[in-house]
């Protein structure tokens, strides 16, 4: 079945000499730190290899949730949830935003002491979150034969359509002045006098002072050409949406099992709780290390499986130069295949969990990498060493809900203003300064 269509975002002709700013990458954090510095005056340039959101910024689950975070994401999740309130008149096109709630089902690890010591990290913020039982539990769940006791509510949290909201970000920041630029691969960095002074695309040379790298699962890539360390991976998310379902849930929810949430067409969006495959690459050996922890703690939820990406990345180029042809025009739209088993498995558990499910049919599946890092946080930081370089990537599968507030902290970087949130815990550095690195979930 084929991957989602995001909405066409058609580019614009003449590729500028000169910008303030270089976005490299047009997924919604491209898009969103686009916006931002739009609507402060500044000349941006958007440079994507293929097309807007083609890749996991449309293939996500569509959920913009501060639930169960990573405490260090709470700040700035809680940023994008104010501009989720009011994004659609900002942009004045629709995302399909909806704060509709969701529950995460209390077993296995994310158990209810678990789910309660989260808890203490919304304390105070008016969040409405709780631990739900009983009656009010079975008016959320609207049918669910789960067998839950308890679960966490996050009333705040909600939804919104991952094929609409990159490309309506994009051209909100195109009627602001920006530049898109589709099919439009950024090859390499200009550094002049150790410093950035501009970009070499596939169509020519962009003299700018600032550039973005905002690349997605590409990111670790084009940040080794340029001499910079980025430990970063790609996991595997397999995601099926259905036919309109007449009495399915408003409420989104994650368990163990499945994830289930409503779509704007009726239909519904599933895909396992917690399986995610993970390919054996050549770079899974290089920074083993690294990610040690992660894996250790995450083990019952990955999957290792050696496929044919071992040899793709095996033979891709890992050093070019800006006359070369680069894996980014050799590959303009990363487009893996979705697990059948775990497609059979998510399915099986919706339709055990909510009957209803059982009335609508698959109409679409499909797969998307994810962006990890090894503390499974993002990098929104500017490159020590490297004057005029940023990098907005690694958002480890939580980069749609706070892709929003995390183009506007990128803006703040970038323009060296004062940052909506502390961007420490973001910082690139993190990964050689010593620090302890490592996911965080709460509890």
């Amino acid at each position: 079945m084929t991957a989602p269509k995001p909405t066409p975002v058609e580019p614009d002709f003449a590729l500028p000499k000169t910008v303030d700013v270089v976005v490299i990458g047009g997924g919604i954090i491209g898009v969103s730190t686009a916006l931002e510095l739009a609507e402060r005056g500044a000349s941006v340039l958007v440079c994507e290899k293929g097309q807007i959101a083609a890749e996991q910024s449309s293939r996500n689950w569509g959920w913009v949730r501060l639930g169960m975070r990573d405490p260090r994401e709470i700040p700035l999740m809680q940023e994008s949830l104010r501009i989720w309130q009011t994004l659609d008149d900002r942009l004045d096109r629709k995302t399909g935003y909806t704060r509709s709630g969701i529950l995460f089902g209390a077993s296995g690890r994310r158990d209810t002491g678990n789910m309660e010591r989260w808890l203490h990290h919304v304390e105070g913020l008016q969040t409405g979150a709780r631990m739900v039982s009983g009656g009010e539990l079975a008016d959320l769940l609207h049918g669910n034969q789960s067998g839950f006791e308890s679960a966490l509510y996050m009333p705040q949290d909600g939804r919104a359509e991952p094929q609409w909201t990159a490309p309506a970000i994009a051209e909100a920041a195109r009627a602001r002045g920006a530049v898109i630029m589709t099919n439009c691969a950024v090859r390499s960095l200009d550094v002049q006098a150790g410093r950035i002074a501009g970009v070499f695309t596939e169509r020519g040379k962009v003299t700018s002072g600032r550039v973005v790298l905002a690349g997605g699962a590409w990111s670790r890539l084009f940040a080794g050409n340029a001499g910079i360390e980025l430990p970063q991976l790609k996991v595997l998310n397999t995601v099926l949406r259905t036919s309109p379902i007449a009495e399915g849930p408003e409420t989104s929810l994650w368990s163990d099992d499945f994830a289930i949430r409503k779509r704007a067409d009726g239909g519904y969006t599933i895909a396992s709780g917690h399986e995610n495959t993970v390919d054996i690459v050549p770079d899974s050996f290089r920074l083993a290390m690294q990610f040690l922890p992660a894996f250790v703690q995450e083990w019952k939820s990955l999957r290792f499986h050696l496929s044919k990406r071992w040899t793709i990345e095996a033979q891709q180029d890992r050093r070019w130069l800006p006359t070369d042809v680069t894996p980014f025009e050799k590959c303009r739209i990363l487009d893996p295949e979705p697990s059948q088993k775990t497609l059979r498995r998510a399915w099986a558990s919706a339709c055990k969990g909510y009957p209803a499910v059982q009335t609508g049919e698959i109409v679409q599946s499909w797969a998307g990498m994810i962006d990890v890092t090894p503390d499974a946080i993002p990098v929104i930081s500017g490159v020590d060493d490297l004057p005029g370089m940023y990098i907005a990537t690694g958002f480890s599968g939580h980069g749609f809900g706070i892709g929003p507030g995390a183009g506007r902290l990128m803006a703040d970087l970038v323009a060296e203003t004062t940052a909506c949130v502390d961007p420490a815990a973001f910082r690139l550095s993190r990964f050689s300064d010593g620090s302890k690195v490592r996911p965080d979930p709460g509890y």
